[in-house]
């Protein structure tokens, strides 16, 4: 068999616009004229963050660094995508002002994630250079530029990458890496390995991938928390579906769709890791019946912890289920998902929290603090209690209800996400932007002084092409929701692959299972 880099080279050359196979997108939906308002809405509330940003933030961004959240672009050139008008304006200056980026030069010297850089640029940059018609060569020029220093991660022999690199010195800071800095790094080098013919970036983010699906778990295809590159074993029992995991499990699928099975041992990995989840992690709270996936820690013990970042799973097993053309998971997906919509559901503003909590037939260990009174009073009225009160922007519960609704076509996913624009619009706002909520279940406590940059801007982030007359600078949550209520066809879950900075990615025909 060849490898799935040089395999997928041959697949995504002859892609086309047909479907093939297996759907994911419940076929001939339409969004029912009774919702189209809500698309306006999000652009709205896209023309008020994007004013806020160029306002004050606009051209004072820095590449990446080691730490979410502390600058995502250089020289605030990723702002100025497109406005959500449609026009074509911004996005030739953006395009224009990329074209000047010398990556060998950081504004000031810090150490760059390569995982935080590769799902905003490189996979920005491509994404928009697809989305854009292929018109702007500079993209992938520069998608180039910045993963040939990314590359400095790997060392030696190492199948894994060190977690971040000083593009300075070009040489990587040796330490541990999460699973989810090693494996989510596939679609997007994979993809600039088509764009530039050079197989080598597709080989070195598999290779990692790999090693870590080929290491004796702690429980059956479900990875321990973080490796030690320099020896490709774990550092860290921790088994989540959430952060420093997550989208190492989410690019399993992912990357087996992406590719058409070139090599199935990213399909087997996941479909052995959700098995693995049924059995072992799959709970419901004793009040409601809301079902969550636990965590399970290097002391074998089960913790009955959830997180807002952790509830992309739900329309992860929704898209591998309708690959898989397995009903049982995407069952079960559903009622994850409505198991995370009801964090939502159930707080003053209508916003889900950072964290949360549950207790189930075995019990409410978290290993973390008690439960207090009033979290068990809560709890008692919504199925879960309450332990990180933070909004900060996250997108992952309206990502799954995107999911759940392109596959289902049930209209109650269009009534949630119009909820929670109505809830974004109502406490978010500030004079001058949308911020971060300190608590989710008590306005009184004010804002957050921060728009992060999934809600609205970041490196050529969550492009999405509309009608091929323009690239959205949508970031994560105004995205999903936008698509949420556009044609589901302009940007079909049939016909790409988004990565977890929901850049799509164009995908080859389906196969007729995987």
């Amino acid at each position: 068999m060849l490898p799935s880099c040089v395999r997928f080279l041959t697949l995504l050359g002859a892609a086309s616009s047909s479907l093939a196979g297996v759907t994911v997108q419940k076929p001939g939906l339409t969004v029912p004229p009774a919702y189209a308002s809500h698309k306006t809405d999000v652009e709205k509330i896209f023309t008020t963050s994007y004013a806020a940003y160029k306002e004050f933030a606009f051209g004072h961004d820095e590449l990446h660094p080691v730490t979410e959240g502390v600058g995502d672009d250089l020289g605030g050139w990723g702002a100025s995508l497109v406005d959500a008008m449609g026009t074509m304006d911004l996005l030739e200056e953006a395009v224009n002002f990329t074209a000047t980026i010398d990556f060998s030069t950081p504004p000031v010297p810090q150490l760059i994630s390569v995982f935080e850089t590769t799902i905003r640029w490189v996979g920005g940059l491509i994404s928009a250079y697809e989305l854009s018609d292929e018109k702007y060569p500079i993209l992938i020029t520069k998608a180039k530029e910045v993963t040939d220093k990314l590359a400095y991660a790997w060392v030696g022999n190492n199948t894994m990458p060190y977690h971040s690199v000083d593009f300075t010195t070009n040489t990587p800071q040796i330490g541990t890496n999460s699973i989810a800095g090693v494996g989510t790094l596939s679609l997007e080098w994979l993809a600039l390995s088509h764009y530039t013919g050079n197989e080598t970036y597709g080989k070195l983010t598999e290779g990692g991938v790999i090693a870590v699906a080929q290491l004796p778990a702690p429980l059956p295809g479900l990875a321990g928390q973080n490796v030690d590159p320099s020896t490709g074993q774990f550092t860290n029992l921790y088994v989540t579906w959430g952060a420093g995991s997550d989208s190492y499990f989410e690019y399993l699928i992912k990357y087996a769709r992406y590719t058409n099975n070139a090599n199935t041992i990213f399909v087997d990995s996941w479909k052995t890791a959700v098995d693995s989840s049924i059995r072992t992690l799959l709970r419901n709270s004793t009040v409601g019946g809301h079902m969550y996936l636990a965590d399970y820690d290097a002391e074998q013990l089960i913790r009955h912890v959830g997180s807002h970042l952790a509830c992309y799973y739900a329309g992860n097993w929704l898209l591998g289920g309708k690959l898989l053309q397995n009903q049982t998971i995407i069952d079960i997906a559903l009622q994850l998902n409505d198991g995370c919509w009801n964090t939502y559901a159930s707080t003053e503003t209508g916003i889900g929290p950072e964290t949360f909590a549950f207790i189930s037939s075995d019990g409410n260990f978290t290993g973390g603090a008690a439960i207090t009174d009033e979290q068990l009073a809560f709890y008692n009225e919504h199925g879960f209690y309450i332990t990180g009160s933070d909004y900060i922007q996250r997108p992952e519960v309206l990502e799954s209800n995107f999911y759940a609704w392109r596959v289902t076509g049930d209209t109650k996913y269009l009534d949630r996400a119009a909820s929670a624009i109505a809830s974004f619009n109502k406490f978010l706002p500030t004079t001058v932007a949308f911020a971060c909520l300190n608590n989710v279940n008590d306005i009184t406590q004010g804002f957050i002084d921060d728009m992060e940059s999934f809600w609205h801007v970041g490196l050529f982030r969550r492009s999405v092409c509309v009608l091929n007359l323009c690239i959205y600078r949508f970031a994560e949550v105004l995205k999903y929701l936008y698509l949420t209520f556009d044609d589901p066809t302009h940007i079909s879950l049939d016909t790409h692959v988004w990565n977890t900075e929901c850049h799509p990615l164009r995908a080859p025909p389906a196969l007729d299972s995987y």
